[in-house]
């Protein structure tokens, strides 16, 4: 083996990526503890400095190994091994240089992080090491292995015997309004007004009244889906209704009891097939306003269509699925936004984090192979970059205009800024919702998956012990809460929200056919969610949720709203569900049925 300036000599030749026509340079180190709670300083320093910098130089926590190695032509070389986050133990960039000059990278994925560990073995001169627990395995990488599995045309290419997988690059898939708006806006000259004025047209185009009923004789408590096990807190509803039912004509998933009449507002149904997952209905115009502390902290007053406008809603227990987030193809992206203030981008950087590409790391816009068949709904993400910071208000001038940032398996693509409403995942598989401050930089070794989108909708009160909206609610430009120039913000939109009821925690998506922020936060308000924050809006492809169940062989698709399967491909079999079976553009969260 080489000594240690040989290795670091090694190590810097091969890090030309001439794909992008960028150098990248990793400093090669010893294996640190894989529980390390700390960056070294070095990387730390990297990792804050406002300068330009590689996709590794923004992993902090990353360990780095290097050795010579031997192709199975004969040709020498030298393999590094880039461990990208210890912690969560998921991400590995295998970087081969040969002394004919060629170079590669390769970004592979370990299916189990919990268990597995992939090292690079000085002894062994064609491959890695794949151990468990105090058993390790050859595995031959460093000749054709590697290159027959980047040319397969797989998007995850299974190596040593599928312990581990190579993500290739891949195309995501758009619909024909993601095709036609990202035409507008690279083509048409003003194509930003075009755009607001298309999505106004639009704004009442998915509303949907939730029609009241009169509850009919004979319709019994035990027909509104509750079961013996706990479920989700229902909303405060206003007496008044106590015995009203509402229509829902565009739920598209079925209910284990679905009473033909109608189902009661505020209450969960538990979902068909789905032990752990519920559903309700709700429109802003039932909920019992006088429960709700709105007025002293300023929600807008609602209009009469926002008022009668359905929301649907999705709630997950979380001690029985996991959730995971994975980016699109091409979104929400690391360059710099288009929604900001002038004079706050910095000219010297590519992007708000000091990188313009993510490369060499690979983005699949789909669920790898381990988490897909534990997969029992997906949903869609947050805003694409290019809304994704502030352009008005006190976060506009701050950390480049705070673009929102987000991490995927340990990684972080853009970071996390403080003063922004955000869920994210720990290694431990815990589930939280935040407002993340700096304090919170001590935890970020260990977080697993991470997504900010603006500024929180309600967040819990420890004084009045109560859920409050949150203070940019009415805020336009202060909250980002997108809409026309004219400030009309109601349109489709989605959020999600964490309910805490005793030792039970339960995930919540909900999609509001015709909203504004101020009737997001009263419906969170009404079901007691501790934290809720906006995700996307203006269209159906953008407050998508799947919910999967299985027959025998047979994939059964239930979308949240029935006009949700019109984004899907389709073949002779039927939907190809988004994110599941098919790369999309956009980023996504996926929730797994949780391992025994």
């Amino acid at each position: 083996m080489a000594g240690k300036n040989n290795t670091n000599t090694r190590g810097r030749r091969y890090l030309a990526l001439v794909s992008i026509g960028v150098a990248l340079v990793l400093a090669v180190s010893a294996v640190g503890n894989s529980g390390q709670t700390a960056a070294p300083r070095s990387q730390a320093e990297e990792y804050a400095a406002a300068a330009p910098k590689t996709i590794l130089q923004l992993q902090q926590f990353r360990t780095t190994t290097s050795i010579r190695i031997r192709s199975d032509d004969g040709v020498d070389g030298t393999a590094t091994l880039v461990n990208l986050n210890p912690t969560v133990n998921a991400w590995y960039l295998l970087g081969l240089a040969w002394q004919n000059g060629k170079s590669s990278f390769y970004h592979l994925e370990n299916p189990k992080p919990r268990a597995r560990r992939l090292l690079l073995d000085p002894t062994y001169l064609f491959g890695i090491d794949v151990c468990e627990a105090s058993n390790c395995s050859p595995c031959k990488l460093f000749g054709s292995s590697l290159e027959q599995a980047k040319n397969s045309q797989q998007i995850y290419a299974p190596l040593c015997d599928g312990r581990v997988f190579l993500r290739n690059p891949t195309r995501g898939y758009r619909t024909n309004l993601e095709a036609a708006t990202e035409f507008l806006r690279s083509e048409i000259w003003g194509s930003e007004k075009v755009i607001v004025l298309f999505h106004h047209l639009l704004g009442d185009s998915h509303r949907e009244a939730g029609e009241l009923r009169p509850q009919p004789a004979g319709y019994e408590a035990g027909q509104d889906g509750r079961q013996s096990s706990p479920t989700p807190i229902p909303a405060r509803i206003d007496s008044k209704y106590a015995n009203r039912l509402l229509a829902p004509t565009a739920l598209g998933i079925p209910l284990n009891t679905s009473p033909s009449a109608g189902l009661r507002p505020g209450v969960w149904y538990l979902a068909k097939d789905t032990p752990g997952a519920w559903v309700s209905l709700i429109t802003p115009a039932v909920i019992d306003t006088g429960s709700l502390r709105s007025e002293k902290t300023g929600t807008a007053r609602l209009d009469g269509k926002e008022e009668s406008a359905l929301c649907y809603l999705v709630a997950f227990d979380l001690d029985h699925f996991d959730l995971g987030y994975a980016l699109g193809t091409e979104h929400p992206g690391v360059g710099w936004s288009e929604h900001m203030a002038p004079g706050v981008r910095d000219p010297r950087l590519p992007g708000p984090d000091g990188i313009g590409t993510m490369l060499p790391l690979v983005s699949t816009g789909t669920i790898a192979p381990e988490d897909a068949r534990k997969t029992v709904a997906t949903f869609t993400g947050g805003f694409k970059r290019a809304h994704g910071a502030f352009k008005y208000g006190e976060f506009a001038a701050n950390n480049h205009g705070s673009h929102y940032g987000f991490a995927e398996k340990g990684v972080v693509f853009s970071k996390l800024q403080p003063g922004l409403a955000t869920i994210f995942v720990l290694n431990d598989g815990s589930v939280e919702m935040k407002t993340w401050n700096t304090a919170d930089s001590g935890v970020l070794y260990k977080v697993q998956y991470a997504r900010q989108n603006g500024v929180p909708l309600v967040e819990y009160d420890q004084a009045s012990q109560s859920t409050v909206p949150g203070r940019l609610v009415r805020n336009w430009g202060g909250g980002n809460w997108s809409g026309s120039e004219d400030r009309k913000l109601r349109t489709i939109r989605s959020g999600a929200a964490l309910q805490i009821s005793g030792k039970k925690r339960f995930l919540i998506y909900a999609v509001f056919s015709d909203a504004t922020p101020a009737a997001m936060a009263r419906v969170f308000q009404a079901y007691q969610c501790r934290y809720g924050m906006l995700l996307d809006m203006n269209a159906l492809e953008h407050t998508y949720l799947a919910l999967y169940r299985r027959a025998g062989s047979q994939l059964l698709v239930d979308h949240l709203m029935t006009g949700m399967q019109q984004v899907e491909k389709t073949s002779s079999q039927g939907p190809l569900p988004r994110f599941l079976v098919y790369p999309d553009n956009r980023d996504f969260f996926y929730v797994m049925r949780r391992d025994r």
